[in-house]
């Protein structure tokens, strides 16, 4: 059996997404209006921007356990630029982060509790599957 680890975080996101897509998921309509953050500049440009996020969630939630809105607005933040004084990092919105986790939810991918957001077994399930799937095409 193929681990999530065994491979590339940037083709599994992607193949995620493209499934996550074709499949049951709907992007809210605010998405394509929003910028991701206070740290940026213009909402995001990509339009598969909503599925790529939630691919992104689920395996963040897959590796790193229970993960709560707060944990993941560091983990998407940047660095804000300013002319004159330092940069400082800035975490990223939550209301995508949330909107994301509730979709989620509703697929039956992710559950809550009460230390925060964990992966449930049919969640389990397609990231496994999606991760055999890249290693037996690479």
């Amino acid at each position: 059996m193929t681990s999530i680890m065994e491979v590339d975080a940037s083709r599994f996101i992607g193949s995620a997404a493209a499934k996550l897509k074709a499949g049951e998921l709907k992007k809210p309509a605010y998405v394509e209006l929003v910028k991701s953050g206070a740290g940026r500049e213009r909402a995001p440009a990509d339009r598969d921007f909503w599925y790529i996020r939630c691919a992104s969630i689920l395996r963040q939630v897959y590796l790193n356990g229970p993960l709560g809105v707060s944990a993941l607005r560091t983990r998407y933040g940047n660095r804000k630029r300013h002319l004159v004084h330092k940069h400082h990092h800035l975490r990223a919105g939550g209301s995508v982060i949330k909107d994301a986790f509730d979709a989620l939810e509703r697929l039956g991918y992710v559950k809550k509790t009460e230390k925060g957001r964990e992966i449930t077994q049919k969640g389990r399930s397609f990231v496994d599957k999606v991760s055999a799937e890249l290693a037996k095409g690479a």
